[in-house]
């Protein structure tokens, strides 16, 4: 049997069961799709694509559907991902372009990719550790008490107050606030630190206990666990494939309900233009009839990026629509966040 051509049936039953939602026959293949061979010949295609585990007959004298390795095979054959239509890009462009500040770019992110690809829609907060300085602000608050703000170059705020006992020298903070500018803007946060620990010995004895206070907080926010979060969009799609489950779709539910889980999937997945998990690769029992299909944004380039943006739906999914819509909308985040 030709390889190719076993290609091109699974190609054709995959295309075929997502569209139809139908276990798929020789028959069908034969009328829908120019294979160029008897039905005699497609059949034993069938057979041993079957016999590969890559296809599955749910019961007798029924057709066959694609398996979690065949999906996987599938999706590993595409090379090339089309581009979205022109109208998909205007409404990534309209919704997107009218954001006004962080916040408001991942809850229009996340409705937008739920409407794009009909399926869940998962996208992450830029993560502090891999995101760079962009403007460091010291706010005195009282005569003992001063507010430190952080911004990152992805738009990211964090606030945090430092007490200290003695009053505080306005002159200190004007030249502690130059400093840590200087030193810390345009560079990732982790690297920051370093550079945290030597910067006491640059002030007078009487002021380095406010300099290590300032600095302790900064190392503390950039060490922080508790601040990665994601937002989602689109449950009532995952609703309207129930028929897609052999199961409820509860367990899939308590799983997106757990952030910790799908944040524990997104640090998983390959650092690639476009990362696939289907079934079984999910490594959890609530997702094991899901795909997830998730992108990289913020960066220049997949190892850049400051954390990621996907879709998880049931393994019955146009991965190539999908996928497309994924690349495209993270690709216009991170131009927006690059601005």
């Amino acid at each position: 049997m030709s390889q190719d051509r076993r290609l091109d049936v699974l190609r054709a039953i995959v295309q075929d069961y997502v569209e139809t939602r139908e276990p798929v026959g020789s028959r069908i293949l034969v009328e829908r799709h120019s294979l160029g061979v008897s039905p005699a010949t497609i059949r034993n295609d069938m057979a041993a694509l079957e016999e590969e585990g890559l296809i599955a007959q749910p019961h007798t004298s029924a057709g066959r559907v694609p398996t979690d390795k065949g999906y996987r095979l599938f999706v590993d054959q595409i090379s090339t991902l089309k581009p979205l239509s022109m109208a998909e890009r205007r409404a990534i462009q309209s919704l997107l372009d009218g954001a006004v500040d962080l916040d408001d770019v991942v809850e229009r992110t996340v409705r937008l990719l739920a409407q794009l690809t009909h399926q869940v829609a998962v996208v992450q907060y830029p993560s502090l550790r891999r995101s760079a300085l962009r403007h460091l602000e010291l706010v005195p608050l009282s005569p003992q008490r001063l507010l430190v703000v952080i911004i990152t170059d992805t738009g990211r705020v964090e606030q945090r107050s430092v007490e200290t006992a003695a009053e505080i020298d306005p002159g200190v903070i004007a030249e502690l606030r130059a400093r840590l500018n200087v030193i810390c803007a345009g560079r990732r946060l982790p690297a920051i630190s370093h550079t945290l620990a030597s910067l006491p010995e640059q002030f007078a004895p009487e002021h380095r206990p406010l300099v290590e206070a300032v600095a302790d907080v900064l190392v503390d926010t950039l060490r922080l666990e508790t601040e990665e979060r994601i937002v989602m969009a689109g449950t009532a799609n995952l609703a309207r494939s129930d028929l897609d489950f052999t199961r409820t779709i509860g367990p899939v539910l308590e799983a997106l309900e757990e952030q910790v889980v799908m944040l524990r999937l997104f640090s998983e997945m390959e650092e690639d233009a476009v990362a696939v998990r289907i079934g079984a690769e999910n490594h959890h029992e609530g997702l094991a009839e899901a795909s997830v299909v998730t992108s990289i944004y913020g960066g220049a380039a997949p190892s850049e990026g400051v954390a990621r943006l996907g879709v998880l739906g049931p393994t019955r999914m146009d991965y190539p629509g999908t996928m497309a819509a994924v690349r495209a909308v993270a690709r216009y985040i991170s131009r927006i966040l690059a601005g």
